[in-house]
């Protein structure tokens, strides 16, 4: 993971992936300039269109919680309040 992040190019993870986080930092940087092409060079990554479909979805997803905790002044978790959020998801789910 180490790796991914420090440079994903060189990372030691399949070209699928590689071709997956190249379009995502396209959909990050420049979204408005994505084409059929882009979307084809994924398809003979290997990905699906449901795939796509998925990986775009939780790209912007994460973009839009950033920005709106960014913007409204929501305070982040304490390292206690993670690991207590982390034993009740273990011992409950996400269902109260």
């Amino acid at each position: 993971m180490d790796a991914v992040l420090a440079d994903y190019a060189s990372a030691p993870i399949s070209d699928a992936e590689k071709a997956l986080f190249r379009f995502i930092t396209k959909v990050n940087r420049e979204s408005f300039t994505i084409g059929q092409q882009d979307i084809d060079q994924l398809h003979r990554a290997g990905w699906s269109d449901e795939a796509v479909y998925d990986a775009i979805n939780v790209c912007a997803l994460f973009n839009f919680y950033n920005r709106w905790i960014d913007s409204s002044g929501v305070c982040e978790m304490t390292e206690e309040d993670h690991r207590q959020s982390g034993k009740r998801l273990a011992e409950r789910g996400y269902v109260y």
